[in-house]
């Protein structure tokens, strides 16, 4: 019966049947050797994709069961209480250091005092003895107690000119390393520079006890010497230290004339207008009329008298 059928009647059934379809569709076709391939076998290149653009989605937390809480308000403080506040601090720090100055000059005043008392009274009761003990004999040694007043004098006057060449050929060169405490500002009552007091103190007190314990012309010139010395030390610690630099009270010293003058010329020599000059105390206003400086030394003069 199969060998009976009619080519319709296959064709039909085939057509019916989709997976007969398929394979006679297959067999239909060309060998592979004799067909056009739909892509080239020896491309390798593949064309570029296109990219688009990309989209970023930011997500950001939100708590919106716990809402931050909102900061307190700043309550602007007063530009008065800032102003008064400012004024208040300077205040105390003015009057901070004017207690500290006080007790400065205080203990360098006491300090100052006792020893101008127990210098003044050893050198008086030495010279009392030295004269007793010398008229001893019944004799008065005028030669002997001329040289000891005349050195007194001489010494005083010698230091002055030794304390101007100290004052610049060593004070200022090789002992400034000492000295430049008293060109700071100074902290507490006493500075380095004090040091010096001592070192002139050496040579009078040993000059003044060889002359008290020897009898001769040549003790009484040491022990006049060391008069001169100690006489000088004193007057220079209350003009220069107690006038000029304000470390004690001076009283009527201050309103001296010539002792102003003094203070003055000693001021122009901190500031350093003339290249140090004056290095001397006493004689500082001659030092500064030589090299010109009359008209600075008026001129500090007029400034100190308007601070009193």
């Amino acid at each position: 019966m199969a060998a009976g059928l009619s080519g319709a009647a296959m064709t039909g059934f085939v057509a019916k049947n989709p997976l007969l379809a398929a394979a006679a569709r297959r067999r239909a076709l060309p060998p592979l050797a004799g067909r056009a391939l739909p892509f080239s076998p020896l491309t390798t290149a593949r064309a570029p994709r296109r990219r688009g653009l990309g989209t970023v989605t930011c997500f950001v937390p939100q708590d919106t069961e716990h809402p931050a809480a909102a900061p307190a308000p700043v309550a602007p403080v007063p530009e008065t209480a800032l102003d008064e506040e400012a004024r208040a601090a300077a205040a105390r720090r003015v009057a901070e250091r004017k207690a500290r100055k006080r007790s400065e000059r205080r203990t360098y005043l006491v300090a100052a005092v006792m020893s101008s008392l127990g210098v003044t009274s050893m050198a008086v009761a030495a010279v009392y003895y030295r004269i007793s003990w010398q008229m001893e004999g019944g004799a008065v040694p005028v030669s002997e107690m001329f040289g000891t007043f005349a050195l007194s004098v001489g010494a005083a006057v010698g230091m002055e000119f030794w304390a101007r060449w100290a004052h610049r050929a060593l004070w200022h060169a090789s002992l400034w390393h000492m000295h430049e405490s008293h060109h700071r500002p100074r902290e507490g009552p006493f500075e380095l520079n004090d040091v010096f007091a001592i070192v002139n103190a050496v040579p009078a007190i040993s000059l003044l006890a060889y002359g008290f314990f020897h009898r001769g012309l040549v003790p009484g010139l040491c022990f006049g010497a060391g008069l001169g010395i100690t006489l000088f030390g004193m007057a220079y610690m209350f003009v220069h230290d107690g006038l000029v630099h304000r470390r004690f009270p001076v009283g009527p010293i201050a309103n001296v004339p010539y002792f102003r003058r003094v203070a003055a010329a000693h001021k122009i020599h901190h500031m350093d207008k003339f290249e140090g000059v004056p290095y001397g105390l006493f004689l500082g206003p001659k030092e500064l009329e030589e090299v010109g400086g009359l008209d600075e030394l008026e001129k500090e003069l007029a400034r100190i008298g308007r601070t009193i």
